[in-house]
């Protein structure tokens, strides 16, 4: 069978390797978009959804893993930022706060199309302003939702729930729908 990993996500990379030894890479090319009236859970599926139905569409018979992460505060999407300001917007906006990290997944294969998503709760540090500063220097909340790794030292406080979820790709809910998708 072949696989298709549907993002160039070095770290979802990393993580499909704990559950299938081979696969390609393919990201979606289209842009990310979603209404803006779906719970925050359907915004994460839909975007997964969209992601994999186009690879699929590139790959008939493959089977097509999608993922797409959004970070949740008090009910407001924070996606990746677009530039340093966004970013330092959005850390200040997180520290010393609760928020909530969902992946949506959705897998398809010649047999099943299967979506689902986790969800994870994280407790910020309280940043201060020298740490921000020097975080978005370093360049890493540039290209992650909520502008923040959970494996970058100093950020995450605690976290309930799922690790790799919040890294972006839920290792347990892929290898389970990846399964469900591959058996008759």
């Amino acid at each position: 069978m072949k696989y298709i990993l549907a993002s160039a996500s070095p770290r979802r990379k990393e993580l499909l390797h704990r559950v299938l030894e081979s696969f390609e890479i393919q990201p979606a090319l289209s842009p990310e978009t979603y209404n803006d009236s779906l719970f925050p859970e359907d915004v994460a599926i839909s975007l997964a959804e969209s992601k994999c139905d186009e690879v699929y569409a590139r790959n008939p018979g493959a089977v097509v893993i999608a993922c797409d992460t959004i970070v949740v505060l008090n009910k407001e999407i924070l996606g990746k930022p677009a530039n340093e300001e966004e970013a330092s917007e959005m850390l200040h906006k997180l520290s010393g706060r609760t928020h909530q990290v969902i992946t949506g997944v959705c897998v398809r294969s010649s047999i099943k199309r299967k979506s689902a998503y986790e969800c994870t709760e994280v407790r910020f540090n309280q940043l201060t302003e020298d740490f921000i500063r020097d975080y978005i220097a370093s360049g890493s909340p540039l290209d992650k939702a909520g502008a923040y790794g959970i494996q970058d030292a100093g950020v995450v406080k605690e976290y309930y729930g799922s690790y790799t979820n919040v890294v972006g790709l839920p290792v347990s809910l892929v290898s389970r729908l990846i399964q469900e998708c591959t058996t008759i």
